[in-house]
């Protein structure tokens, strides 16, 4: 570079104008800058020139003044980005609208499954409500039927033809309302000896009668009805009788007698289940060997409730199969012994000296046993079987009765008799052909249902 001096006038005056120039270019580009920066307020531009910005139209030229950059591009292209902006503002809407819209259809079609679902389980509900009622229904009368089944028919039941023929004749003379005198005791006498209670009995009963009338006891005929009610009920009741359940010897050994025919090996098999049912455990002695089907009669009601069963030869002695049965019941401790013996023999040998017998072997195999003898007697029979009573009572000392096929016939009144003549009393009653329909008798029952 050369030395100031050295210049001359004319390089002087190139530079100072070169340096001018750079002034002025450095003076117009902070101008520049000054206006395209946004004031406070409107954000460093006129209000004229915000205004025809924010319309969209450019400003004027200025001479010597450039135009702003982006100025110049046509006025529809302006107008369409501001209605670009309103469409984008509506397609908003719409879209709010419809998603609001769905959002309805949505909650309408959860509660239209919420309440189907309601409606359903209520129905399925109902339906289980119904099903478990009926089921109820079906289990209640299904109970009924097998407590009925197991209770078997009533003593009522047994003495419905007993009802309908000696209590029906005796409600027709006594029921009748008119005064007593000569021709209703008349009627009444007729009506006891025709009534199958023995010559006994009926003669009792019509003192009984005759007494109360003297008496002044019975006034008129329903008060001779309810007086021999009582008689009748203080006949049966037998007080101080033993009841039919076992006692406390172990095994209770029960020797059951009656002729063949009156249902004596069914009434021992029914006397097995009857045990059973309440718990006990029970033996079965098939004692009456003579008689083919007996044997095999008892074997077959041993295995229907469940007991063992002692069986000797056919034609064998009856009185060692019942004291082995009675053994064999002592050692393995069983409550209750059920023996079954002759009630017809194929030899010389009397019926009466057989059981005789047969009465002694069982002592010998337990002392104090058999602890009952229990004749069984048929009912059909009427006073026939109080003369097989008496017979039997005699030879073995009977200590019970069991009156069957009670149903079948009505003579019930033969009850009556056998309490009044013998003193013995009933224990059981035949009342139908299943096991339950063996029922213990009791005597207040059994006077309710003769007079109901």
């Amino acid at each position: 570079m050369l030395p100031l001096a050295a210049l001359t006038l004319s390089d002087a005056a190139g530079i100072a104008a070169l340096v001018a120039l750079a002034l002025l270019f450095v003076a117009a580009a902070v101008l520049l800058a000054r206006r395209r920066k946004p004031s406070p307020a409107g954000r460093g531009l006129s209000s004229s020139t915000d205004a025809a910005e924010g319309e969209g139209v450019r400003p004027a030229a200025t001479p010597g003044r450039p135009s702003p950059p982006g100025r110049g591009l046509p006025a529809s292209a302006e107008t369409t980005g501001g209605e670009g902006v309103r469409l984008t503002e509506e397609q908003k809407k719409e879209a709010y609208r419809r998603k609001k819209e769905a959002e309805r259809a949505e909650k309408e079609r959860r509660a239209r499954e919420r309440e189907e679902a309601e409606r359903r389980a209520r129905e399925e509900a109902e339906r289980a409500a119904r099903e478990a009622q009926e089921a109820r229904r079906l289990a209640e009368e299904e109970k009924r039927r097998r407590v009925e089944a197991e209770a078997g028919k009533t003593l009522a039941d047994g003495l419905s033809r007993t009802r309908g023929g000696f209590m029906a004749r005796l409600d027709g003379l006594l029921g009748s309302g008119r005064a007593l005198d000569e021709s209703v005791l008349a009627g009444l006498e007729e009506v006891l000896f025709t009534a199958d209670i023995g010559v006994k009995t009926a003669t009792a009963l019509l003192d009984h009668a005759r007494g109360a009338l003297e008496r002044r006891e019975a006034s008129d005929p329903a008060r001779l009805r309810e007086a021999l009610r009582a008689e009748i009920a203080r006949i049966v009741s037998l007080d101080g009788a033993p009841p039919a359940a076992p006692g406390t010897a172990r095994p209770w050994v029960v020797m059951v007698v009656g002729v063949n025919g009156s249902g004596k090996t069914t009434t021992a098999g029914k006397l097995a289940a009857h045990h059973r049912a309440a718990g006990r455990t029970v033996l079965l002695g098939a004692g009456d060997t003579f008689r083919a089907a007996a044997g095999e009669q008892l074997e077959a009601w041993a295995s229907r409730v469940g007991a063992p069963i002692v069986r000797g030869k056919e034609g064998g002695d009856p009185a060692s199969v019942c004291f082995d049965a009675v053994r064999r019941g002592a050692a393995e401790g069983l409550d209750v012994v059920v023996l079954d013996t002759a009630g017809r023999l194929h030899t010389k040998v009397p019926l009466m000296e057989e059981l005789k017998k047969v009465k002694r072997v069982v002592e010998k195999a337990l002392p104090g046993a058999p602890h009952e003898v229990l004749l069984v007697l048929d009912a059909t029979n009427g006073q026939n079987a109080i003369a097989q009573a008496r017979q039997f009572h005699e030879a073995l000392g009977v200590t019970g009765i069991a009156l069957a096929k009670l149903d079948g016939t009505a003579k019930g009144g033969v009850i009556i008799g056998i309490c009044d003549e013998l003193g013995i009393p009933v224990r059981w009653v035949g009342v139908g052909e299943r096991p339950q329909d063996l029922r213990p008798f009791e005597p207040r029952e059994f006077v309710e249902a003769l007079f109901a």
